[in-house]
């Protein structure tokens, strides 16, 4: 990563961006692996106060020029980590895998031993390179009532 970045936790205030910057990244790097309809209707609409409240309660962000270039979760009750995006512009330049690095050492901290997450298509060679396995499918039910094939996977924590 170029420059300086920081992550830290989330608050109400970062809801906006973590919204959009989730849209930015479904529509940059789902296409072709989704249907454009399902994309769509996963990316549409308002931002939610559940939506919101669940950024502030439970999210990472990572903090570059100025703004919110990712966002990231761990429930630390189940060990799963979820809503791992990063602003098109900052992709490919070690966003994504500090995000999950920094959500590992909260998984480890809180006493957990493994990790799961539902990856999109696009998305699992990027979590396999993190060292999370996992080649079948699932369909993952969005809030949205959207259904996506995705890429069940889960990552064994060292110590």
């Amino acid at each position: 990563m170029t420059g300086d970045m920081h992550i830290r936790k989330a608050t109400l205030d970062d809801a906006a961006a973590c919204f959009a910057l989730r849209r930015e990244a479904i529509l940059a790097r789902c296409r072709g692996h989704y249907p454009d309809a399902d994309l769509a209707r996963w990316t549409g609409g308002e931002m939610s106060a559940t939506f919101a409240g669940r950024v502030a309660e439970q999210f990472h962000v990572a903090i570059a020029d100025g703004q919110v270039v990712g966002s990231g979760m761990v429930d630390l009750s189940t060990g799963k980590i979820d809503a791992v995006f990063v602003r098109p512009a900052y992709m490919g330049r070690g966003v994504g895998r500090a995000l999950v690095a920094h959500l590992e050492c909260l998984a480890k901290a809180a006493g957990l031993y493994s990790l799961q997450l539902e990856s999109t298509l696009n998305a699992a060679p990027f979590y396999r390179s993190l060292g999370f396995e996992g080649d079948g499918q699932s369909i993952y039910e969005s809030s949205l009532g959207v259904s996506l094939p995705c890429v069940p996977m889960t990552k064994r924590l060292g110590g």
